[in-house]
């Protein structure tokens, strides 16, 4: 049960992350509003790469991982799916404080991949055990 509500995460993050990148086509985000802010900001990308493509990358890697754990467990991909939703978290965690005290503008797409690996880590320390 555990792994499902990890691939419900991950395919949260993945959804959200495909809007956030589509956005300049779609108009999702209004001009000037608050995503556009953020990931038009000097934090929105890393070597010139969107954070949101990053996510659509890890976050497929992640369904794929997890969906082959749940079909054949091993500690190897556990190992990498904790590592991954710890590190996530940790990011995320960064990422909801460059929106909230440095850019003091909210992307709601990246609020929700960000409030999901916090929601994923939750589960995780609380199942830690099972």
């Amino acid at each position: 049960m555990k792994y499902k509500i990890f691939l419900f995460v991950f395919i949260i993050g993945l959804i959200s992350s495909i809007i956030i990148t589509s956005n300049s086509s779609t108009g999702i985000c209004r001009p000037g509003n608050g995503c556009d802010t953020v990931t038009g900001s000097s934090y929105g990308s890393t070597f010139g790469v969107a954070s949101s493509t990053y996510g659509i990358f890890i976050f497929s890697f992640m369904i794929l991982l997890t969906l082959f754990h749940i079909n054949k467990p091993n500690r190897h991909t556990r190992r990498i799916i904790h590592s991954v939703i710890i590190v996530g978290s940790l990011i995320a965690i960064y990422f909801l404080y460059l929106q909230i005290f440095v850019i003091k503008a909210y992307c709601e797409f990246c609020i929700v991949v960000d409030v999901a690996l916090l929601i994923g880590l939750g589960f995780m320390i609380y199942l830690w055990e099972h």
